[in-house]
């Protein structure tokens, strides 16, 4: 009786064995499968209209009779355009997750834990109109300001850069405050105890040891915040004014996620190809996000 019921455990454990490393070829097998996908889809147009064109080219224009396929400008809105996003966005996520992991008290932290929990699950679309009708106002009264009697300033109607790098800012909160607040959580009792003993206050406590210690999943929450800047596309569709233009706080810009989104329906040949290309230089770009986060994982985890 014993035997057979050390047979079936045993049965049923190899079972469990072999169905999850099926799911984890199946998670590899998905991976190389739009790895390969977007290399063999995104090259064909580096070769076809040479490489320097695509990516150090300043000028789109890719139904004119002469075209030309330059998307120095749209990588360069999304890095700035990421990059104001997360200079924004973090240090008010990571100090938020303080206040929730250190500072709060049972009503407080559950009334910021719903708000946040609300952001995460608006669609983007929901924060795209918010941005057009609350936002993008508020801008473009800024820009009168600012550009009051200029002649060579392009009115953007408020749909600009800096307006979608807000609007990115408040879409990574969810992500930046939720990993942050884990990783605080999971600092151990006796950081914070050995600080306090040695005469530090409860601040310095926080900025001086319990920060330091969750290194890693803040770098991690920042990284994935970064993935989420960089993939979002519907919103900043609908406030970033979606024109081809040099990335300046004031001026419409277009995103690597929006001029695939945009032109997808209609381009045919060459125009459709380095649309692809586009999405190569996306997929690129999240890849290096993600391979930046194991680096800093593991340095925090080693202390170097």
């Amino acid at each position: 009786m014993r035997i057979s019921r050390d047979k079936r455990r045993l049965a049923a454990e190899g079972a469990a064995q072999a169905f999850f490393t099926f799911c984890g070829l199946v998670a590899v097998f998905a991976a190389a499968s739009v790895t390969l996908y977007m290399i063999v889809e995104g090259v064909p147009a580096l070769r076809r209209a040479g490489w320097k064109e695509i990516l150090f080219g300043s000028v789109w224009k890719p139904v004119a009779e002469d075209p030309e396929y330059g998307i120095l400008y749209i990588i360069l809105t999304s890095v700035l355009g990421t990059g104001l996003a997360v200079l924004t966005g973090v240090p008010m996520g990571i100090l938020t997750a303080v206040f929730l992991a250190e500072l709060a008290g049972g009503k407080a932290a559950a009334a910021v834990r719903t708000a946040v929990e609300l952001l995460a699950g608006i669609p983007s679309v929901i924060y795209g109109l918010l941005g057009i009708y609350l936002l993008n106002p508020l801008m473009y009264r800024l820009e009168r300001k600012l550009f009051a009697g200029s002649r060579t300033h392009q009115f953007t109607g408020g749909a600009n850069l800096l307006a979608a790098s807000l609007v990115l800012a408040v879409m990574i909160l969810p992500t930046v405050i939720s990993i942050s607040e884990t990783a605080i959580r999971a600092v151990q009792p006796a950081v914070r105890e050995a600080s306090l003993a040695l005469g530090a206050s409860p601040v310095q406590t926080i900025f001086k040891s319990v920060l330091p210690a969750a290194r890693s999943g803040i770098a991690a929450a920042v990284v994935l915040g970064v993935g989420r800047a960089l993939g979002e596309t519907m919103a900043i569709t609908l406030v970033s004014g979606n024109s081809v233009n040099l990335p300046l706080p004031f001026r419409s810009v277009r995103f690597l996620t929006t001029a695939i989104v945009s032109e997808m329906g209609y381009a045919q040949g060459m125009h459709r190809e380095v649309l692809f290309t586009i999405g190569l230089v996306l997929f690129v770009f999240i890849l290096l996000v993600n391979i930046l986060l194991n680096h800093m994982i593991k340095r925090g985890m080693t202390g170097k």
